[in-house]
């Protein structure tokens, strides 16, 4: 992701000559040795690096965002509103969805608790300061989860992958599953191996609870550092619990996938699908205003609930954009939309969550 790259790369760079040219532990290790010579033998690593599915086709002029004049409107003006729920002690009948902002959930279903992508350290980065949590969506830590039966991990991002959140769950994460090659950074930070899966698209697992887990293809792209890019894989990931059927996007760009994963996978009853921090910077890698909507069409949702919006400052758009167009694009398509606040449950088969609590600059 090409987000605030400058910003990140210059405080890795520093903290690296404090450090006396040690390496950070929160950038973590690509694979190396034995571990890249298996990635190197798969058909979606070429050329030293992971590909996408579709050909990479981004002629879109850059603009310099280091010495771009955002909108006020970036930021929300005030705390966003959240709920308080005891995580531990939450139960229903069917999966239960609680989203702590951006793109980290927590699912609680029949077969085991679902943790994905959690970044709890109120920031997105190597450094705290850099990439800071809008006001509302810091009450919820690593201390306040349940025990985790698995972790989902789509990408290395660091508003995906945080060191200082997962060190702190490290003893309570049953299994971990990543895409190829994220384990190295798990195991660098400590995570046993025989607790991690790594998992190429289309690859599948059946945990011992019975959770089904999926990777599917997605299109991104993966780097902790400059110097070396694509080195990891990224994900999205079908999710059957029981009778119920969930799709996660990780970060990805529109295209042809969304459709054949519904084909082969759908239908769904809840897409889980990104919807912010897009920039004509990057419109191959994130998806655009409304495109969230076709996608899950595409995908056969019954439901869409959007993700990877309303904490970080990743792209210049108002911080409140991507609902406010989402929210008509889904209504022209006829897709019913999930919009919950902070760490609100939402339970699979209720009414889709449509309080406007967003309605504020």
């Amino acid at each position: 992701m090409r987000y605030r790259c400058v910003e990140i790369g210059i405080a890795a760079l520093l903290l690296t000559a404090v450090a006396g040219c040690g390496v950070v532990k929160s950038v973590g290790e690509n694979p190396r040795g034995e571990e890249l010579t298996r990635l190197q033998a798969l058909p979606n690593y070429k050329n030293g690096s992971f590909e996408n599915l579709a050909e990479r086709a981004d002629s879109t002029v850059r603009h310099n965002l280091m010495f771009h004049r955002r909108p006020q409107t970036i930021r929300p003006s005030h705390e966003l509103p959240w709920v308080k729920t005891d995580l531990k002690t939450l139960a229903a009948a069917a999966p239960t969805i609680v989203w702590f902002g951006h793109s980290s959930v927590l699912i609680k279903t029949g077969q085991g608790n679902i943790l994905i992508d959690p970044v709890f350290s109120n920031h997105a980065g190597p450094v705290p300061g850099l990439v800071t949590a809008f006001a509302g969506t810091t009450h919820y830590h690593a201390q306040d989860m349940p025990s985790i039966d698995v972790l989902i991990i789509s990408h290395d991002h660091y508003d995906h992958l945080d060191y200082r959140t997962l060190v702190k769950l490290k003893d309570r994460i049953k299994m971990a599953i990543v895409p190829m090659g994220v384990g190295s950074d798990l195991i660098y930070w400590g995570f046993d191996p025989k607790k991690i899966i790594e998992m190429n698209w289309e690859q599948c697992v059946t945990l011992p609870g019975g959770l089904q887990i999926t990777a599917t293809p997605a299109q991104h792209r993966s780097n902790r550092t400059y110097s070396k890019e694509n080195k990891t894989l990224w994900a999205s990931y079908v999710i059957q619990a029981g009778q119920y059927k969930l799709f996660y996007s990780g970060d990805s760009g529109y295209g042809p996938h969304f459709k054949q994963i519904g084909q082969q996978y759908g239908p769904f009853d809840i897409a889980l699908l990104e919807c912010g921090q897009y920039s004509p910077n990057w419109p191959w890698t994130h998806l655009l205003l409304g495109q969230a909507a076709q996608a899950a069409v595409n995908l056969q949702a019954r439901l869409l609930q959007p993700v990877h919006w309303a904490k970080f400052i990743e792209a210049d758009h108002p911080w409140n954009e991507p609902i406010e167009k989402l929210l008509p694009a889904a209504a022209k398509l006829g897709m019913p939309v999930n919009v919950p606040r902070i760490g609100e449950p939402y339970t699979l088969g209720n009414p889709p969550m449509k309080t406007v609590w967003w309605d504020f600059k």
